[in-house]
């Protein structure tokens, strides 16, 4: 990928010549990322979109695969066949080009036995899987838990979280009786994490740890193996004192990926031309906002707050917008 920023963390179905087109005028490459959902057929044909596009224009898309969840028999086992059929989506994946693999938020939240018991993302019948992961030198992308947010009442519209959680409110943990705290579900990350030191992941959303760049960086000094991308949790930095967020850019230069985790599923060549053209100039804004919180000192506007940019120098930049992208989805540079 050549693009002198990369978007790691996306779900843009950008098949358009003029979207095309307008990535490159931004000089953006994206990372599309699959999202593994209890409708196979939705979540295989989204992700096919994104594996068709990195074959059509591999300088600008890339694509992250993933794999069915987990279903169990009647006394919690998980169903036979389930980890050879995980593994050889992964391998599928890889054949066609796929720079990472995604676990999504339902492990830990969604996903049950028939007991009740919520799956974890350390339960033992994932060990092959990692192990095989870490065997392909594929990069293991998690999204596991949620912001803090998540499990605190929802009266603070000033909350970067506030509009999701009101909007769905099925992930909305407050007050609910039987689910995994958020503190449960971390420990089963940092657990999973210590578990396998050969197997690159890089924790989405900032870890689910957004609310505060230490909590980031204790996981940072634990883990080797371990990066977090800034996907969809540019408001929370922008709440934190900028010159701490800007030292922790600083001091884990090398462990922190960019993404913005826009979700465009739709193609955008189905779209009439008007509904494009506002849809590409809302994309242009979005990317022009993100990209200037970093890059710019002073005040900025973020979600239409003002905010203090970070004004990051050049070096920097080059790590968070492309570099560390490069560095742990290493099958980019392939195309690079």
């Amino acid at each position: 990928m050549n693009a002198s920023r990369i978007d790691a963390h996306v779900h843009i179905a950008g098949d358009h010549a003029e979207t095309r087109a307008l990535f490159a005028d931004l000089d953006v490459g994206l990372i599309n990322v699959s999202v593994p959902q209890p409708d196979q057929a939705r979540w295989r044909q989204r992700s096919g979109v994104w594996r068709d596009l990195a074959a059509i224009d591999a300088a600008r898309y890339a694509w992250v695969c993933g794999f069915d969840l987990p279903t169990f028999d009647a006394g919690g086992r998980v169903v036979d066949g389930w980890v050879e059929s995980a593994i050889a989506d992964i391998d599928a994946g890889i054949e066609a080009g796929c720079v990472g693999c995604k676990i999504w938020k339902n492990i830990g939240m969604e996903v049950q036995r028939p007991s009740g018991e919520y799956v974890m993302v350390d339960d033992p019948i994932y060990t092959p899987i990692y192990d095989h992961l870490a065997a392909r030198d594929l990069t293991l992308l998690l999204h596991i838990g949620e912001p803090l947010a998540c499990w605190r009442p929802l009266d603070d519209p000033e909350d970067p979280h506030y509009g999701y959680y009101t909007a769905n409110p099925e992930w909305h943990m407050h007050g609910r009786d039987g689910f995994p705290s958020h503190e449960q579900i971390m420990t089963a990350r940092d657990s999973m994490v210590a578990a396998h030191p050969q197997l690159r992941v890089v924790g989405a959303h900032l870890a689910s740890l957004e609310w505060d760049v230490d909590e980031v960086a204790a996981r940072l000094d634990r883990f080797d193996n371990f990066a977090v991308d800034t996907s969809a949790r540019l408001l929370d930095l922008a709440r934190q004192d900028p010159d701490k967020v800007r030292a922790f850019l600083d001091h884990y230069s090398s462990r922190v990926l960019w993404g913005t985790d826009i979700v465009e599923y739709g193609l955008y060549s189905e779209l009439p031309d008007d509904e494009r053209a506002q849809a590409h100039l809302s994309l242009r804004q979005r990317y022009e906002e993100e990209i200037g919180f970093y890059s710019q000192a002073g005040t900025v506007e973020v979600r239409g707050r003002q905010v203090q940019g970070l004004g990051l120098d050049a070096t920097l930049q080059r790590r968070l917008f492309r570099d560390n992208a490069m560095q742990w989805y290493p099958s980019l540079a392939a195309d690079a």
